[in-house]
């Protein structure tokens, strides 16, 4: 936190010291707060001379205590803090004293080493001690408790944290936070800062967190010119990733330029000749799609037509083998699952058994599982091997459950090997399966699903299973919308809602949502498991949302407030979006504790037992974007944390930290293919930009027991008929028409 606003003491007390140039040196007692992006410290510095440390403000990399650093700048007076040095200039060397090398091997800043270790190895090595870390680190089994685990282990963290440092100093000097150093040199090694000095656009394209903005501030201290070609190429790479992001697997042309024009502000000619050297090197594809011409970057282009490709094969194959009498097996699997089916579902049935290919598709308590459930029945009767698939492990975990089959994620089914960076199961090493059934197929992207194609055995069925009406994929097109609006394959669209579904007001609003209807929600029975809570003010609104989190759901439905409600918010933003309100959920929630350690990382406070959700794929992890967890524990010492994901544990270094964000509250588009038990939806006009009808429909479809919408009824009626959803730019539909 900064400090507060400095003020000049009056002549008639005691004197501020010195001069505006004044220095000092001496030793770093504790450092009470650095901010790793912008490098601003506050520091207690031990000076020679004086009974009490010396507080000094200024701009550091990376700083630890025992430290010895040299300071210049201005005397000043604080209201609260007193006399304190702000630092124009300010600069760092390692201890001398045996009293300063303790305390920085104590910081934390080597892994391996605590404030234990670092006394046992001050005592046995002295002022030699990091000469014997770097230069004779067998030495250190000498001490009691270093085997030659750890003792690899502290090597190999000192000699990661010399370049890391040198990182850091690089990025601090040329404009840019120093947060990200650690996974800059876990990609690019020691040669990182040449690297970034030949294309400092690389960071935008290789590392997690910074964007084209800030590889752009660094381009521009190294001296390179605004109307540099390797400026505007990455520019227009940065454009189609930024669109990739935003769901489009292409852009207009004619929107690439104008805007690359409006980021680089050059001349239109440089664009021009990086756009053809782009097109002559691959590095883009011009294709004109109904009388459009969209760019696209290779890989989705790719991604399209194999989709188009695989499913126009699927839907010329014939009747799947081997042929079933579905008059026979209707009443067979009526009677070994005591389900009597609708006449919706015998014709559901007939067409699903019929086909190489089908998607099935319709709301919540519809069918959409009964009719899978027996149309596993009866395929596993036939001695057919069913491969069951979902996008997210929660998904996959669900899609067991109501089938009591083994189900994967798709990442796991199509064996995704991080380290080669590709899948394993694919044209050539096919699955090994004769019926393969994907749930949740709204969520799936272009790329994913056709390397989901790609690895489909020739003579297997597809089962693609998914509510059309929900928010499509968070990643590129429109892949089960655009398959049921080609009709290249049978669609089984089931409208019937079952009486026992019909009874919960959950279901039935949602289906009124989908209509366009206002939901019968407004004066609801205490039973009822869909409520609305009028609240006109945003704040009184989210101070509602808080009580009903903490005391009034956890009371009136016996449930704990962390694991069994979720928070669904339109937006991040705003005294109703995600930040704020996790911020004050965590507080009520996860308070401040002695016994709960905590660490503070890319702007987010983690606290031990806090909720977490990962923000992006993590294949070495195996760990999904959306994917929730806890935060088991968090070790200073070994600069990591640990959360559980479901029943397994996975750590997360500190520098990998900013792949997760709190979770008591989450966007509605990271809920997707999860349910929860307890939903509550803040709606405020505040949001209008967002309030759309699918947004919310996904968003209520996600609550199993219960569902509470908090807000205006004026903004709920907004989100109800505002029908429009983004048009996301690509040529999937048109290739699958053809």
């Amino acid at each position: 936190m900064p400090p507060r606003r400095p003020f000049r003491k009056k002549p008639d007390n005691e004197p501020v010291p010195g001069g505006p140039d004044d220095a000092l040196s001496g030793q770093v007692e504790r450092v009470t707060f650095h901010n790793e992006e912008s490098g601003f410290c506050v520091l207690k510095v031990k000076v020679q001379g004086r009974k009490e440390p010396v507080s000094v403000l200024g701009s550091l990399p990376s700083v630890v205590a025992g430290e010895w650093i040299t300071a210049q700048g201005t005397w000043e007076r604080d209201k609260e803090h007193g006399i304190q040095l702000r630092a124009e200039r300010l600069k760092t060397q390692p201890p001398t004293s045996l009293e300063g090398i303790e305390k920085y091997l104590g910081s934390g800043m080597i892994k391996g080493i605590g404030p234990v270790y670092a006394t046992k190895l001050v005592k046995k090595f002295g002022e030699k001690v990091f000469d014997i870390i770097e230069n004779q680190s067998r030495r250190l089994e000498e001490v009691d408790g270093i085997g030659r685990e750890r003792r690899q282990r502290i090597k190999e963290a000192w000699a990661e944290q010399k370049v890391v440092r040198d990182i850091m100093l690089f990025l601090h000097s040329h404009g840019l936070g120093t947060n990200r150093a650690v996974r800059i040199y876990k990609t690019y090694g020691e040669e990182a800062v040449e690297l970034i000095r030949a294309d400092p656009y690389r960071l935008a394209r290789d590392i997690h967190g910074i964007g084209f903005h800030s590889a752009d501030a660094v381009a521009e201290k190294l001296g390179l010119e605004a109307d540099s070609l390797l400026r505007a190429r990455a520019a227009l790479e940065h454009l189609l990733d930024q669109a990739t992001g935003e769901g489009h697997c292409a852009l207009p042309r004619r929107d690439l330029l104008e805007g690359a024009a409006r980021l680089l502000e050059i001349d239109e000619s440089v664009i021009a000749e990086a756009f053809d050297r782009h097109l002559k090197d691959g590095k883009i594809l011009s294709e004109n799609i109904a009388g459009e011409d969209l760019i696209f970057l290779p890989l989705l282009q790719d991604a399209e037509e194999r989709i188009a490709r695989q499913l126009r094969r699927l839907a010329a194959a014939g009747t799947p083998e081997p042929p079933i009498d579905v008059g026979k097996a209707i009443p067979w699997v009526e009677e070994k699952t005591g389900r009597k089916l609708s006449p919706s579902q015998h014709e559901a049935l007939r067409i699903a058994l019929g086909a190489r290919a089908v998607v099935i598709t319709g709301g919540p308590g519809v069918g959409k599982t009964t009719l899978v459930q027996s149309l596993l029945r009866i395929l596993t009767a036939k001695k057919l091997k069913c491969l069951l698939a979902a996008p997210t492990g929660r998904a996959a975990q669900r899609l067991a459950e109501a089938t009591g089959l083994e189900a994967f994620t798709l990442h796991r089914l199509l064996e995704f090997q991080p380290g080669k960076g590709g899948f394993q199961r694919n044209a050539s090493n096919p699955l090994e399966g004769d019926v393969v059934v994907v749930d949740e197929v709204s969520m799936v992207d272009v790329p994913l699903m056709s390397r989901l194609l790609d690895a489909l055995p020739r003579k297997a069925r597809l089962i693609l299973v998914g509510d059309a009406d929900q928010l499509p994929s968070v990643g590129p097109g429109l892949v089960l919308g655009d398959i049921i609006r080609s009709g290249m394959i049978p669609v089984v669209h089931l409208r019937e809602i079952f009486r026992q579904a019909g009874n919960s007001r959950i279901i039935s609003g949602a289906h009124s949502i989908n209509h366009g209807e206002i939901p019968d929600i407004m004066e609801s029975p205490k039973d009822s498991d869909f409520v609305f809570v009028d609240r006109e003010d945003p704040e009184e609104c989210a101070t509602t949302l808080i009580s009903l989190v903490r005391d009034r759901l956890p009371k009136h439905l016996g449930i704990d407030p962390v694991e069994g409600i979720q928070i669904l918010s339109p937006m991040h933003r705003g005294s109703l979006g995600i930040r704020e309100l996790n911020t004050r959920l965590q507080s009520s929630l996860n308070p401040k504790n002695p016994h709960r350690e905590e660490h503070q990382a890319y702007g987010n406070l983690f606290r031990t037992g806090d909720k977490v959700i990962q923000t992006s794929n993590n294949y070495d992890k195996e760990v999904f974007n959306g994917d929730i967890g806890r935060i088991r524990s968090i070790d200073r010492e070994e600069k990591q944390a640990v959360v559980r994901f479901g029943k397994r544990d996975v750590i997360y270094e500190f520098g990998e930290m900013d792949e997760l964000e709190l979770a008591y509250a989450i966007t509605i588009h990271k809920s997707q293919g999860s349910e929860f038990p307890v939903v509550v939806i803040p709606l405020a006009m505040q949001q209008y930009l967002l309030l759309q009808r699918n947004l919310l429909y996904t968003g209520v479809t996600r609550g199993k027991r219960m569902v509470v919408l908090v807000g205006q009824k004026k903004a709920l009626g907004m989100a109800v008929r505002n029908e429009s959803t983004r048009h996301r730019h690509g040529g999937l539909l048109q290739r699958l028409k053809v």
